[in-house]
This record gives C-alpha cells, sequence and structure tokens, in this order.
C-alpha cells in the first residue's frame, strides 16, 4: 500500500504529518477485523489531500465504519461521544461516577463536604478499599482543548481544605483520603507535573499510560450512550436529563423509549445495539 506524504491539521490547528499507523490503531479499538481496516484505511486514503483535518479523516473513517456494521462506528466515534455529554459537564461527572461504580467504588455526585475555611460541592466521592478520593472533573466540549495547570492548582486546594475536617472525623469508615483531577481530554506538561508534585491522581484521555480513560471504558465496555448511531440527538438529550450516561443504564431501563414514544421495531434495533456494545 503506497503511502501518501503530506501534513494533515489537528484539532489545535497544529501540521502535523499524517500516519497511517495512528488510523489503523483508531480503527482497531472499534473492533473490526484486521481485513474491514485495511479496506477502510485504503478507501480514506485515496480521499486524504494535503492540509486535511484530522476530523474530517475520522468523519470519513466512520461513516465507512457504519456502512459495515454500527456497533463498530459506535466504537469508533468515542471520543467525539463524551464530547456530546455537554455542555454543562454535570453528565461527565455522572459518566465518570458510573465507570467507578463499575470498578468496585461506591460513589456519590454532587456531594457537599466541610473545609477548614469554607464548604465545597465536589463533583465526585469515591470510597473503595479504605481509602475516600476527593475527585473533581474538568470536561471540555470541544477536541482541541487541554486541561492546562491551574485545574490541579486549583483543585489542589479545595482538597487541602476539606482533607483535616475529612481526617479528623470520629469512627470514620476510611483510613486514607486522595485527591483526583478527571478530564476528558488531555493535561498540559505543566499540569502533569505539578499534579504528580502535589501528590494527585491524574485521570485523563490517555493518561495513566494504558489506564487512561479510553482504555477503563474499552476494558469495562461502559460506553456513554451518546456513541449510538440509532438514537436521535433529541433522544439523547431526553435521556441524560433523566441522568442515563451509560449504555448499560439503558439496557436496564428500556421502558424510557417508551416514553420516548420509540416504535416497538426501533425499540428492539436499539437495545441490540445496546447489549452488543456492553456485552463481549
Amino acid at each position: 500500500m503506497a503511502i501518501k506524504e503530506f501534513h494533515i491539521t489537528k484539532s489545535s490547528g497544529e501540521q502535523v504529518k499524517f500516519s497511517i499507523n495512528k488510523l489503523k490503531r483508531s480503527l482497531q479499538h472499534s473492533g473490526a477485523s484486521e481485513e474491514m481496516i485495511q479496506e477502510i484505511v485504503q478507501r480514506v486514503q485515496d480521499e486524504l489531500y494535503p492540509g486535511i483535518s484530522t476530523r474530517e479523516i475520522h468523519n470519513r473513517a466512520f461513516a465507512l465504519l457504519k456502512k459495515k456494521k454500527s456497533v463498530y462506528a459506535s466504537k469508533y466515534k468515542l471520543k467525539k461521544a463524551i464530547y456530546e455529554l455537554g455542555p454543562t459537564g454535570f453528565p461527565f461527572e455522572r459518566f465518570i461516577s458510573g465507570i467507578l461504580h463499575y470498578s468496585g467504588y461506591e460513589t456519590r455526585v454532587g456531594e457537599m463536604l466541610e473545609g477548614t475555611c469554607v464548604s465545597h460541592e465536589i463533583d465526585v466521592v469515591a470510597f473503595k478499599n479504605g481509602t475516600l478520593n476527593v475527585i473533581e472533573c474538568k470536561f471540555h466540549s470541544e477536541d482541541g482543548l487541554k486541561c492546562n495547570v491551574k485545574v490541579p492548582l486549583y483543585v489542589k486546594s479545595r482538597y487541602t481544605d476539606v482533607k483535616v475536617p475529612l481526617n479528623s472525623q470520629k469512627d470514620k469508615p476510611f483510613k486514607n483520603t486522595e485527591g483526583w483531577v478527571v478530564t476528558n481530554t488531555r493535561f498540559t506538561k505543566d499540569a502533569l507535573e505539578y499534579g504528580k508534585c502535589a501528590g494527585l491522581y491524574l485521570l485523563s484521555w490517555d493518561y495513566p499510560q494504558g489506564d487512561g480513560l479510553k482504555e477503563r471504558i474499552d476494558r469495562l465496555r461502559l460506553y456513554p450512550i451518546t456513541v449510538s448511531t440509532l438514537l436521535s440527538s433529541r433522544e439523547k438529550a431526553f435521556l441524560l436529563e433523566r441522568d442515563i450516561v451509560l449504555c448499560r443504564q439503558l439496557e436496564k431501563n428500556d421502558f424510557l423509549l417508551d416514553h420516548l414514544g420509540v416504535s416497538n421495531g426501533r425499540k428492539q434495533r436499539i437495545l441490540k445495539e445496546m447489549k452488543s456494545l456492553c456485552n463481549p
């Protein structure tokens, strides 16, 4: 396969050399066969031109995957689907809570904690193995935006304020506390350096390496409902307003599709899509 040598435009505006291997890796995460991936890569490559945006490349690959099998397309659009949880960021907090819940944590969203100086509303509080995790979520609703050093600086100050009152509680059910920063994009270099130095646990789209948000979602099969290629934008908004953020939740609360007036035939197709995403 001849590889075209030219630059493409990332969402940040940066010009980078086109990498056929990156395109292949992104398609492999969808679960498509190697034969299907090769066919799609060839089709996409034939349509490339200098300066094409990464978004346009992904849109073309997504359209080709959708023709092959919708569940592959759903998994392929995961990153974009998380942006669609916005714009408030509250569904993202519910989403993170859901991922942790299915990882064995006891979780609460929007918990008020008393600090030494003031009270704080914490995005997610998660308990597991004797540690109470105080988690702040930084949600971005568009690609190309990174979580800069101001975010862990701010989170560290809030965590420090609540840490002493938490640890001074009598008969507390936890031995340790830990502060987290979670984002759906990436951390800047300074944000990573400060966060690690300050003792915060950092979780982003691709950090920690091999155990970032993307890997956890794929491993646990905890996809947001926004990955669906069958649900309309209106239907997704309706479900998000009712705190249904995971495909797994919709599978268990399928009566909500009746409230939306979804026909029985279409309902069965949607539930089949949910089952394919949730189960190996």
